[in-house]
């Protein structure tokens, strides 16, 4: 029997506040829970999707990378991420999820998201654990959205979302930072960077492509993305593609030659051959690990 083809959530299909647009749900995390019972794991988002923890146990993954539950953690993720939950014990917090359209509707700059480390779409830099001092602050601003979302105010929505701005700003603030010039620079660079490769890595696999975009060498890009990330150019652009290879091939409808293809390999067998040297399996056998 074939698995059923990998899910991807729409805000209208999980929206039960009669309250709200089709664009916002925020609710407390327990309650979430218990109405959303029959949530197929794994499964996508056509939305941008926050969780905070007050408290529980046991793990979630953003893109198949596994983090462990803690208490004042908050994690972020983008439209098109897939992510499973795995509670040991119930958890309790907030959970907000809001199209680009709803927050695009305050701001002039329709790229704000942008400015934001935890919407570079890179699950490492989506899990930010709140200092003690300040959860308190970062709960009660939650609450308030939460509040507003289940009231009929006039202009709920506006304040809903200058709360979430709010919110975005004191979590990027807990990310790590460094204040020089040069650092704020590459930083700029670095995330440039990524959102190219984000627009572009199935057509262009080559650091020289990127570092071209960008009017700088490749011998700078590299330089620049192994000091900040820990990883070249080169694997930026690779992992990028395998990561696209890992959420396509969890939906067993999808054949791997049309993989293959919509990845822009020759053939089936080169890209067996990638898979395989970088995650060590071939596809069909990391394929039936989600059977």
């Amino acid at each position: 029997m074939a698995r059923p083809n990998l899910p991807t959530y729409s805000i209208c299909s999980l929206n039960d506040n009669v309250t709200l647009s089709n664009d916002i749900i925020a609710d407390q995390f327990s309650h979430y829970l218990e109405l959303h019972k029959d949530l197929h794991f794994p499964h996508r988002h056509s939305f941008y999707h926050l969780v905070y923890f007050t408290n529980g146990t046991g793990n979630h993954s953003i893109d198949f990378i596994k983090f462990p539950v803690e208490a004042g953690q908050i994690y972020f993720m983008n439209p098109g991420q897939v992510h499973t939950w795995d509670f040991k014990t119930a958890p309790e917090g907030f959970i907000i999820n809001f199209s680009d359209h709803y927050i695009n509707a305050l701001l002039a700059d329709t790229k704000y998201l942008q400015k934001f480390s935890f919407f570079a779409g890179i699950a490492n830099q989506q899990v930010i654990t709140i200092p003690k001092i300040a959860r308190q602050r970062m709960e009660n601003l939650l609450q308030t959205i939460v509040d507003e979302s289940y009231a009929s105010g006039e202009m709920k929505d506006d304040l809903i979302r200058a709360c979430l701005v709010q919110l975005f700003i004191e979590a990027e603030r807990y990310t790590t930072k460094t204040a020089t010039q040069t650092t704020r620079y590459n930083s700029t660079l670095l995330r440039n960077f990524q959102q190219l490769i984000e627009e572009h890595y199935k057509e262009y696999r080559l650091t020289k492509d990127y570092a071209a975009m960008l009017y700088v060498t490749p011998n700078h890009l590299n330089a620049l993305s192994k000091d900040l990330t820990g990883s070249s150019a080169g694997e930026l652009i690779r992992n990028r593609v395998l990561l696209e290879a890992k959420r396509l091939l969890i939906n067993a409808e999808i054949n791997i030659s049309a993989i293959a293809s919509e990845l822009n390999f020759e053939d089936n067998s080169y890209f067996t051959k990638f898979f395989k040297k970088y995650e060590g399996v071939t596809p069909e056998v990391f394929r039936s690990k989600y059977k």
